[in-house]
């Protein structure tokens, strides 16, 4: 089991920008893809990004594709949501998960631990 620590929520006017940090511990972390989802307000959890173990794939929903980025840095056992241009849709709870594989999908049932999310802010 992992444990998965989010970081790096607030309040931000459109076209600012955040960065989401979420920490990992009690598993090897290195090992696993890991990706980032988000909960609006009366909605449903959407898939947001992923990213392979290595860091060498990564993947987006097509809201956020060219505004957002996702990286990971295995030595601090930490992954990243670089959030710019953000936009008040874009407001939401996210939530860090990290995969049961190495391999980066989107797939909401291929990631088995979950962080208890951080609130993101965008007015307009």
């Amino acid at each position: 089991q992992v444990q998965l620590v989010e970081s790096g929520g607030g309040l931000v006017q459109a076209g600012g920008s955040l960065r989401l940090s979420c920490a990992a511990s009690g598993r090897t972390f290195s090992r696993y893809a890991m990706g980032w989802f988000r909960r609006a307000p009366g909605q449903g959890r959407e898939f947001v990004a992923a990213v392979s173990w290595s860091g060498g794939s990564t993947y987006y929903a097509n809201s956020v594709k060219g505004r957002f980025t996702i990286s990971r840095d295995n030595a601090k056992n930490t992954v990243y949501l670089q959030m710019n241009s953000l936009k008040p849709e874009d407001t939401a709870v996210y939530y860090c998960a990290a995969s049961r594989s190495a391999i980066a999908t989107m797939n909401f049932a291929d990631f088995g631990s979950w962080g208890q999310g951080t609130q993101v802010t965008v007015s307009s």
